[in-house]
């Protein structure tokens, strides 16, 4: 299957109290949305490899830089990047376009705010795929106390949480470094390495893997973050203690179609209980690390357009 690496100009639109960058495309697909997500520290244009298939598929495609990334509104308030503000942000894309639900697809910390999305809205959401990111049980304590007691403060989640302000410097400081660093095949996200691992990846001086995109393709990624910086992304992270007591009175299954798409390669391990939490998940793992659609692309949309045909 051949993509293509054009991608739709932006639009500025008001949602939510915020403005968000979208991106979108098949517009003549009207009733037939779907909405991809990103993750961090990335960008609208992670999914430039899927917009075509999907449009020729019958998809309305939209592609928000959410709160904090690229031309989209970045405020200042960390509470401002809390689960309810994430996913309203998605719940109010609808209502600009007037649809009642979408597809939403979403990759890495984008998963997370669509498994999110399908528990605080679920009525918004028609159905579910997630790439890298499992859900995320609740457990008994909250998720940073959590990673501390398990993978100690170095940890780069734990760190952003206990050390607000010292990751973004850094990471604000070495962008173009830190981009070209971390968008690599077999990159290990977890466990840490010794020390601050994002901090190691900013000031490296070489990097492990090779590339998955091309110095122009980075170029678009890089220009995004000298504008955006850092803080608002990674205030997402300093929200998931809070995001945990949001969700201490809300449903955890998840009923929804839904396909999960793991990276053999990735050291982000598959849930041993997404069943329990997500009943009607497919699953499917390709041979690829974490950042999934850019490194398999023809396969991801393969796998898309196979499951929503089903």
């Amino acid at each position: 299957m051949s993509h293509q690496t054009a991608f739709p100009s932006a639009k500025v639109i008001k949602v939510n109290e915020i403005e968000l960058e979208v991106f979108e495309a098949g517009t003549h697909n009207k009733g037939n949305p779907i909405v991809l997500c990103h993750g961090w520290p990335e960008h609208a244009f992670s999914w430039r490899f899927q917009v075509s298939t999907l449009v020729k598929a019958g998809y309305h495609v939209i592609i928000p830089n959410q709160r904090g990334f690229g031309n989209s509104s970045r405020p200042q308030a960390v509470n401002d990047y809390d689960i309810k503000c994430l996913t309203g942000d998605l719940t109010a894309l609808l209502d600009y376009y007037g649809y009642q639900d979408a597809v939403f697809v979403g990759h890495d910390w984008g998963a997370n705010i669509v498994w999110n999305l399908a528990m605080l809205h679920p009525k918004r959401v028609r159905k579910v795929i997630n790439l890298a990111l499992p859900y995320q049980e609740r457990g008994e304590i909250p998720w940073i106390e959590f990673m501390q007691q398990m993978f100690g403060d170095d940890f780069y989640f734990v760190h952003f949480n206990k050390q607000p302000g010292v990751a973004d410097k850094v990471l604000d400081a070495n962008i173009a470094n830190f981009l070209r660093n971390i968008f690599r095949k077999n990159l290990p996200m977890v466990p840490p390495q010794p020390g601050m691992m994002m901090i190691n990846l900013a000031k490296a001086e070489m990097a492990f893997g090779d590339p998955i995109m091309s110095e122009d393709e980075l170029s678009v990624f890089i220009s995004a973050f000298e504008n955006s910086g850092f803080t608002g992304g990674i205030n997402w992270y300093r929200n998931l203690d809070r995001n945990w007591h949001i969700l201490a009175d809300i449903d955890p299954i998840i009923s929804h179609p839904t396909l999960m798409v793991y990276g053999t390669q990735d050291q982000i391990p598959p849930s041993p209980n997404l069943k329990k939490f997500v009943p009607n998940a497919d699953v499917v793992h390709l041979e690829c690390g974490h950042w999934i659609q850019q490194e398999k692309p023809d396969e991801v949309n393969q796998v898309i357009l196979d499951w929503l045909a089903h």
